[in-house]
């Protein structure tokens, strides 16, 4: 199935409703953003989801062989199966989003806050991803612009747990509510597994998934009124992925 991250959550009744609908990872956002929350407000809502990661008592997957390091493809589908053994000991995982900011500033916050899994979604080096106490999902933007260039181009192996892609539109990367082009999602979805941001609805997210066949979805304002989370949009897109997911099975 299909991996849902809902992001942009800013209360406890936000990620219990996420948990409830099924959603696998919830994002808490610490960069600069309308939807930034600050420490206290995330421990209420890491609390709200029972204890953290570290936490749980749990067979740890293999590490990554010497080669896997050093191969993309290898390298990715090696840390989808380290989230998905993460998410048979907790569902959903917290994940903590940061953008452009000190390093030791990530570092501490996640561990005050208490997050799962931190996500790097400025203009982060790989090499800086190696000096992150949590495991990282890395941030790659797409533009109308770029496309339909690679962005494996900019992708290294080694250093991020996992890699989604999210849609930049002049200065603002993710959270616009644009998409980018699909096509370009599509082929790099076709050599490593990945996480698919930028635009997201219950009411595309269908086609997004028909057409990409991505590894994760990952929303925010799509799942929103009023700069808000709304619930029912959250149970919709949830929904609309997994009938997604049954239709790709047929």
């Amino acid at each position: 199935m299909t991996l849902v991250k809902i992001c942009g959550n800013r209360t406890p009744a936000d990620v219990l409703a996420a948990a409830e609908a099924g959603a696998d990872l919830v994002g808490i956002m610490f960069a600069e953003s309308t939807r930034r929350v600050d420490v206290h407000e995330a421990q209420a809502m890491v609390r709200a989801l029972g204890a953290s990661l570290a936490e749980h008592e749990m067979a740890m997957p293999p590490p990554a062989l010497p080669h896997v390091r050093e191969e993309v493809g290898p390298w990715f589908r090696h840390g989808a199966s380290v989230i998905e053994a993460y998410l048979e000991v907790k569902r959903p995982l917290t994940v903590g989003l940061f953008a452009d900011q000190p390093i030791e500033e990530v570092n501490e916050i996640a561990a005050e806050a208490g997050v799962d899994l931190v996500q790097l979604s400025g203009d982060e080096t790989w090499e800086e991803c190696l000096l992150v106490t949590r495991q990282v999902i890395q941030v790659v933007h797409v533009s109308p612009i770029d496309s339909p260039s690679d962005p494996m181009e900019h992708v290294q192996p080694g250093f991020a747990l996992a890699l989604m892609l999210d849609s930049a539109h002049g200065p603002y990367r993710g959270g616009t509510g644009r998409t980018f082009d699909w096509e370009v999602a599509r082929a790099v979805a076709a050599r490593i597994p990945v996480m698919l941001a930028g635009g997201l609805t219950p009411e595309n997210v269908g086609d997004a998934i028909a057409r990409v066949r991505p590894w994760a979805v990952d929303v925010s304002s799509g799942t929103e009124s009023g700069g808000r989370k709304d619930h029912e949009k959250v149970r919709a897109f949830i929904a609309a992925v997994r009938a997604a997911d049954a239709g790709t099975r047929r």
